[in-house]
């Protein structure tokens, strides 16, 4: 009796230990089989992933949704898009005042080819965890590429240096003019610099949120202080000793006669010691004259008439035509040297009363407004044109804010006292003589000199590129002719015009 209660309860243990065990292996099997479908499906997904032609799911570049689509529908879609939202200008505003840069110009758009690759490698790195992880990540949080930014610098800092020179207040620096027998310098005046760093970074965070369709940036300026009057520069730009000018035909050459001029160092610089704040200095220059001038050489020296060029002028605004007079008599007769360079304004003088300038309307701060001096930039517009078709190599010219009725726009060269100039050098190889004259409603400016062999028409030819609600955009060409036919063109400017 008690061996059969031993083996009794041994055999209840037995089978209770059996049936744990086989639990066990039934929960075991279960797990595996689990765990083999949980890696088969990541194999399945993970081989799917990698071969799918199409962006996965939660994807956005610049807050457009990419997702489910090809490499070519997202570019299709997000180019669309930006179109869509995207103006074609910013617009800068200083005191009452507005600019505009256009987008086109300074070449501003966004790399959509890039941002899309990036977007479509997502959770294809061959990586199996990471891409698994990345793949859940993405899908439960979303993904938001800003595409990089391309612009042309270049192009942007060239706006932005003629937005700055047609600012209100200016900088002035210091200048000199010679007036009848008088050196007359002129001080500098403070003037409001752009911050050009602080003004593309603004310009660039505005394109890049695309703001600047809904919003204005403020223009950040700081002051500008001109630099001080340099009278030994002053002097030895102005020294020189009398010289006669003779010409040779054999072979032809001119060699033009200087004017003996001077003036006393020590007096100006107490003039400007008592007064430094003072608007200008005038001092009585001491002359010698040559005996002999270009002028009395006559047309033999410059036998060849190598271009003219002609514009058109109201005559009933008389006060205008004076001012056109003034400028063209400056002008007339004067010799420009191999290599030399003329300067409009050094020529032409500061536009003063005294000087006979008549107030007349002139382009200012963006709008057209009465000034001394008014209408002279139809002289240096005319004389542009006609040193283009002369030959001559330009050193300094800029563009009206406005298209002027006189000019074709492209064609135009604009002038203000103390900040902006017209240049060019001479670059033939014979002294050339500007003839200029005001006279019953036109314009005309002449080049003389001696033609060559290889001898080119010249013009400039111009084209509109852009034309918005706010602006137009011009190229201009050097044309050269040969026999009437076209041989080549060389690139000028890109002007931008504000549309009144």
């Amino acid at each position: 009796m008690p061996k059969f209660e031993i083996f009794k309860g041994n055999s209840q243990k037995v089978l209770k230990n059996f049936r744990h065990d086989n639990v066990f292996l039934v929960f075991f099997i279960l797990f595996a089989i689990v765990l083999g479908i949980f890696i088969a499906g990541c194999i399945a997904f993970y081989t799917n992933q990698q071969n799918s032609n199409v962006i996965q799911s939660g994807v956005y570049i610049k807050g457009i949704n990419v997702s489910g689509l090809t490499k070519e529908e997202a570019i299709e879609v997000v180019q669309k898009e930006l179109s869509y939202q995207m103006n074609d200008h910013i617009e800068l505003i200083y005191k009452n005042y507005n600019y505009y840069v256009e987008i086109e110009q300074i070449e501003a758009k966004f790399d959509i080819e890039s941002s899309v690759e990036y977007a479509y490698n997502i959770a294809k790195s061959g990586n199996f965890f990471k891409d698994v992880k990345d793949y859940i990540t993405v899908l439960m949080t979303h993904v938001n590429i800003e595409p990089k930014l391309i612009y042309n610098d270049e192009a942007l800092m060239s706006y932005l240096q003629i937005i700055e020179a047609n600012l209100p207040d200016q900088l002035q620096q210091y200048g000199y003019y010679i007036e009848d027998d008088e050196l007359i310098i002129t001080n500098g005046v403070n003037g409001a610099g752009i911050k050009y760093d602080e003004l593309k970074e603004l310009i660039l965070e505005a394109i890049q949120d695309i703001s600047y369709s809904r919003s204005y940036i403020q223009i950040p300026t700081y002051v500008q202080y001109p630099d001080p009057i340099d009278l030994e520069t002053v002097h030895n730009e102005i020294y020189r000793q009398a010289e006669d000018a003779y010409f040779t035909t054999e072979p032809y050459a001119v060699f033009a006669d200087v004017t003996g001029i001077d003036f006393n160092v020590e007096e100006m610089q107490a003039k400007i010691d008592e007064n430094p704040e003072a608007e200008e200095y005038t001092i009585e220059l001491d002359y010698t004259e040559p005996n002999v001038t270009v002028n009395d050489l006559g047309k033999e020296a410059f036998p060849d008439l190598l271009a003219s060029y002609s514009t058109n002028y109201a005559t009933s605004n008389k006060d205008r035509t004076t001012n056109l007079r003034l400028a063209a008599e400056k002008i007339n007769g004067t010799v420009v040297m191999p290599g030399e360079i003329f300067s409009y304004n050094a020529v032409v003088g500061k536009r003063t009363i005294a000087a006979g300038y008549k107030e007349a309307a002139i382009y200012q701060d963006g709008e057209v407004t009465s000034g001394l001096g008014g209408g002279i930039c139809q002289i240096s517009t005319t004389l542009y044109n006609a040193a283009i078709a002369a030959n001559m190599e330009i050193e300094s010219r800029r563009n009206h804010m406005f298209v002027p009725s006189y000019s074709e726009p492209g064609k135009d060269a604009t002038v203000v006292w103390g900040s902006t100039d017209f240049k060019f050098k001479n670059r033939r190889e014979y002294p050339v003589k500007i003839e200029a004259s005001v006279s019953d409603g036109v314009a005309n400016v002449s080049f003389y000199g001696l033609k060559t062999d290889d001898e080119y028409e010249l013009s400039i030819e111009s084209r509109i590129i852009k034309s918005t609600s706010t602006s137009l955009v011009v190229e201009s060409y050097r044309v050269y002719k040969k026999d009437g036919e076209i041989v080549k063109r060389d690139k000028l400017y890109t002007d931008t015009y504000k549309k009144q």
